[in-house]
């Protein structure tokens, strides 16, 4: 989530006030030492893919049956309020918030004048992560899950822009408990049970078992080695494994055993107290909660977000929520093992003994990547129930030390555990294991993380196991030394590590960027590292890189969302768009351009990859925007359908 001037942007103001290096003194070191970021070579990429790493599996050859992996022909920027998509393609909107999804929910009245209890029927606003669970192996019969990360609200004002219609900014002024609820109803997941019909369209299957909200009043259960710990426990809930919503629903991820893996990112907007001071204790400071009232306001009749009432209740939130979407009754497990901080998305892997992996960014400024290890191996058909409970989390180090091959770096996973790290077992402040996962931020400011430029979505290659990370930006960085690279980056990068010897249980990785963003429009000295990698051209420039995913074959697919002004350092970036890389040549197309003041997020597809759903959040979140509907219509948040007019395999 960006929240652009719409909404203060709490993820660029930085928490991190460790001495812990930062991800561009070591980009620093690989630049000054191999040249690499300015020539754009770094390691080659044939090595990379594992082309003699002896890694499982065969890497991706750039082709596709013969055929060049990327199909499709580039498209220009946009700033149009409508998506653009490439030749050959075709793109329909689905589900855009307020869609009825329960049994006698009414349909969106198109003014935002419904109330809580109708918009806990209707599909939820500012639609992100997404998953395509296909029923019994069908291409056209499924079910979508996907979650509703916030609504956007006015930072100036205090208004929510558009849940409550046009007049949101009175609405500010008379604030009630319904108002509160049904922001509260707009948040958390959809799970949408969906058939293609005969012409081909997508409908929502009316009156199914699986159609289910799930909001931030749903009783979630509390899991893993933090569940019941005191600093769990609150008046409501004294066995601390009880927790009530989910909210602020960014990425995603999904299990192979048919679970929705839901990410609590920015928690904290949504905690304050009315006490009229600051009373943040050093954690709560680290996990950025709002010193006085907060964004989202809910304090203000929700007692339990107020921290000075309920201290522990932020504690609950910032998890990795685990949801079966086959079976209705189920309730959501908070897997407390992954830790606690502000989780983009959830990329899986399996180690080379079938152990299930778990990749995550912590999307803030200065902040880390981790990995969760299960102790357990996933047995098909066995039972999982455990599998994200038992395990070890570690967060990352960088490292621009001496690497084989010509690699720009070399790293290591810090293990956090409180008995198995000397410096966590030394550390008072972590009076246990469930202390060091609740704050796994402050566990990683002692063991020594990288701070990195807002790590973002996570992907592992299909065949390789290469890890692929956006660092989306970090434009508060003011000044240039040998240590930083670029004033203000304020394009971001794609990073990429290989596991030592291409197990994801591995201790120890190399590194190296795949792409560095950039503007050769506005930077064109190819010397200035704000021009980009080699892989950035005039044609297809873009910045904020967020969004990420690999198709089954390979295709690295890459969503923005950054700055759409298109003038100054943006300026031939257009509005925010999805474009596809080929991570051998790394060549990179533009693909699709979104509406006006939107974020391009979310992606998921059919088993045969012949249909590609992606979201589009927050279009005019600034007011300048009428899309999907047109005409005066207040925007609204909605799900594209993408297919191939010939029928054929997305990208190809």
């Amino acid at each position: 989530m960006n929240l652009q001037a719409a909404t203060l942007d709490s993820e660029d103001v930085p928490t991190n006030l460790s001495a812990n290096p930062e991800f561009q003194t070591v980009v620093a070191s690989a630049v000054s030492r191999r040249g690499f970021l300015r020539t754009g070579t770094g390691l080659s990429a044939a090595m990379f893919l594992g082309l003699g790493g002896g890694l499982v599996g065969c890497a991706t050859s750039g082709s596709q049956g013969g055929q060049p992996l990327i199909g499709f022909q580039a498209i220009p920027i946009s700033t149009d309020d409508s998506i653009k998509i490439a030749p050959g393609y075709s793109a329909k909107v689905l589900a855009p918030w307020g869609t009825p999804l329960l049994d006698g929910a009414p349909k969106f009245k198109g003014d935002g004048s419904e109330d809580a209890a109708t918009q806990a029927q209707q599909v939820g606003d500012n639609h992100d992560g997404i998953h395509f669970f296909a029923l019994d192996g069908k291409n056209d019969e499924g079910l979508l899950v996907m979650n509703h990360e916030y609504c956007t609200v006015d930072e100036k004002t205090g208004a929510y822009v558009w849940l409550f219609g046009r007049k949101g900014g009175d609405v500010a002024k008379q604030w009630g408990r319904d108002h509160v609820h049904k922001s509260m109803n707009a948040h958390g997941v959809s799970v949408i049970h969906l058939k293609r019909n005969a012409k081909g369209a997508w409908d929502i299957v009316p009156g199914s078992v699986y159609n289910r909200r799930i909001t931030a009043h749903s009783a979630m259960q509390m899991s893993g080695p933090a569940a019941g710990d005191a600093l769990l426990k609150t008046r409501g809930d004294a066995s601390g494994t009880r927790a009530q919503g989910t909210f602020n629903n960014c990425g995603n991820g999904f299990t192979p055993w048919g679970t929705y893996l839901t990410c609590e990112e920015n928690f904290n907007n949504y905690f304050g107290t009315s006490a009229g001071e600051d009373r943040r204790n050093a954690a709560q400071k680290r996990y950025g909660l709002s010193p006085k009232g907060s964004l989202f306001q809910w304090e203000k009749h929700e007692a339990r977000f107020d921290y000075v009432k309920e201290p522990n209740e932020s504690h609950r939130f910032g998890w990795i929520v685990e949801i079966d979407p086959f079976n209705p009754g189920s309730i959501p497990q908070k897997r407390t093992a992954l830790g606690r901080f502000k989780h983009e998305n959830a990329a899986f892997a399996l180690t080379k003994d079938g152990r299930p992996v778990i990749y995550m960014g912590d999307d803030q400024a200065n902040d880390y990547i981790y990995k969760f290890v299960s102790n357990h191996k996933y047995v098909p058909g066995g039972d999982t129930s455990r599998l994200l409970d038992d395990g070890q989390l570690f967060v990352a180090r960088f490292d621009a030390g001496a690497a084989t091959g010509d690699f720009a770096g070399t790293g290591a996973w810090l293990l956090l555990d409180k008995q198995a790290n000397p410096q966590l077992r030394a550390d008072a402040q972590f009076a246990n294991q469930a202390a060091v996962l609740v704050h796994a931020r402050m566990a990683g400011d002692v063991v020594g993380a990288t701070k990195m430029d807002r790590p973002e979505w996570v992907t592992v290659h299909p065949r390789t196991g290469e890890v692929y990370v956006t660092l989306t930006n970090n434009s508060g960085r003011k000044t240039v030394d040998d240590a930083n690279p670029r004033e203000k980056n304020v394009y971001g990068q794609i990073v990429r590590w290989r596991e030592a010897g291409g197990d994801a249980a591995a201790t120890t990785f190399e590194w190296d960027i795949f792409v560095l963003a950039g503007n050769p429009n506005v930077h064109t000295d190819r010397k200035d590292l704000r021009s980009g990698s080699s892989n950035i051209t005039a044609d297809n420039t873009f910045n904020s890189p967020d969004g990420l995913a690999f198709d089954r074959d390979g295709r690295l697919w890459i969503q923005t969302d950054g700055k759409y002004s298109n003038k100054g350092d943006y300026a031939g970036q257009g509005n925010n768009q999805m474009l596809c890389a080929d991570p051998v040549t790394k060549e990179i197309r533009r693909f699709l351009v979104g509406p006006k003041e939107c974020e391009v997020t979310g992606i998921t597809f059919t088993p045969d990859h012949k249909t590609m759903f992606i979201n589009i959040q927050h279009p005019g979140e600034e007011g300048d925007s009428h899309w999907p509907d047109g005409g005066n219509s207040i925007p609204r948040s909605a799900t594209v359908v993408i297919t191939k007019d010939d029928g054929g395999v997305i990208g190809s």
